[in-house]
């Protein structure tokens, strides 16, 4: 026997609501039904001397605290890497819970089992969300009582460059490149880095349309640029922020990007200069070591309950497979 009509009208309308609350919590909106994403308290980040931290010992050294699926902690843990800055700084890893809508940190640290725990150890203010990435020294005030050094990705990836270390010989924010830089981080934050979450967070048809739109200009001014340059990194010949601050976007493109978030008005195999520029840094040293993309799912599909109702995580290939399935 069929549904009747009212009853299907009536639950569809039922479910937009409730649907509505849900993404209240998960992702606010203008009154236009675009994403707005929540201002968080941000602190400039702190570079200590190299005195104070080149000779410490290792249980005493300032901690990088990241999560795998987040790409803002991405950006950090892409400088961490790229600087062998595992001699003069600690990673640690957190894990999300659901359940509990906190990031979890496994092993604890400092006596603190969640990531709030260490913001409120470093005395931040309760109004500051407790987000990754977070930079906090064990030792960083007068008193001996930890500090937060910093919790924004832009400022961190910045900071790290300058990050005391027995290995300068990487800069990836020389002075004679910052225009370029700077022109990359005003066509690529918006429309690309946070254009993907106003796609997926979008709440009807005409902010989801307007997002995709602005997403996929930038993504073909880029392509243009790549194109005219024949140089293999955003900002000519040297790597750069730049690059580290777009690549967790791009990277995440297939798995979790297009399927979830509907960036799907083009593929990305549409933008070839694109995806040899994405290669060839995930072939660079140690970065694949930071790309999970069976992480990625579970937490991605997994925990964004109002975009996947049935929290079923679906397969698929190794991130390897298919950055490598192209040529460059």
């Amino acid at each position: 026997m069929p549904i009747p009509p009212i009853v299907v009208t009536t639950a569809k309308k039922s479910f937009h609501w409730q649907w509505n609350q849900l993404m209240n919590g998960l992702a606010p909106c203008d009154a236009h039904g675009n994403y707005l994403r929540p201002i968080s308290q941000k602190l400039n980040a702190v570079v200590p001397e190299a005195q104070k931290i080149l000779d410490r010992p290792k249980d005493l050294l300032p901690k990088l605290i990241i999560g795998r699926s987040c790409p803002w902690a991405h950006r950090t843990w892409l400088v961490f890497q790229l600087k062998n800055l595992n001699t003069c700084l600690d990673l640690l890893i957190a894990k999300p819970n659901p359940n509990k809508g906190l990031w979890e940190i496994e092993p604890e640290w400092m006596g603190s089992k969640y990531l709030i725990d260490l913001y409120r150890l470093c005395n931040t203010p309760p109004s500051h969300r407790a987000t990754v990435p977070a930079l906090i020294d064990p030792i960083g005030n007068i008193n001996q009582t930890p500090k937060l050094l910093g919790n924004e990705s832009a400022q961190l990836v910045e900071a790290l460059n300058k990050w005391p270390s027995h290995n300068k010989k990487l800069n990836l924010n020389p002075k004679e490149l910052k225009q370029k830089i700077k022109y990359f981080q005003d066509l690529l934050q918006e429309s690309v880095n946070n254009g993907v979450y106003k796609c997926g967070f979008a709440r009807n048809q005409n902010a989801y349309n307007e997002a995709s739109m602005k997403l996929f200009n930038a993504l073909s001014i880029l392509e243009k640029d790549l194109e005219d340059r024949k140089s293999p990194w955003l900002c000519g010949e040297q790597l750069t922020i730049a690059d580290i601050r777009l690549f967790p976007t791009l990277i995440r493109w297939e798995t979790i990007y297009a399927p979830l978030f509907n960036c799907s008005a083009e593929a990305i195999s549409d933008f070839p200069n694109i995806c040899n520029w994405r290669k060839r840094f995930f072939n660079l040293p140690k970065v694949k070591e930071t790309c999970d993309s069976k992480a990625w799912r579970n937490d991605y599909f997994g925990a964004l309950f109002p975009l996947r109702p049935s929290n079923i995580i679906p397969k698929g290939p190794d991130i390897s497979k298919i950055i490598n399935s192209t040529s460059l």
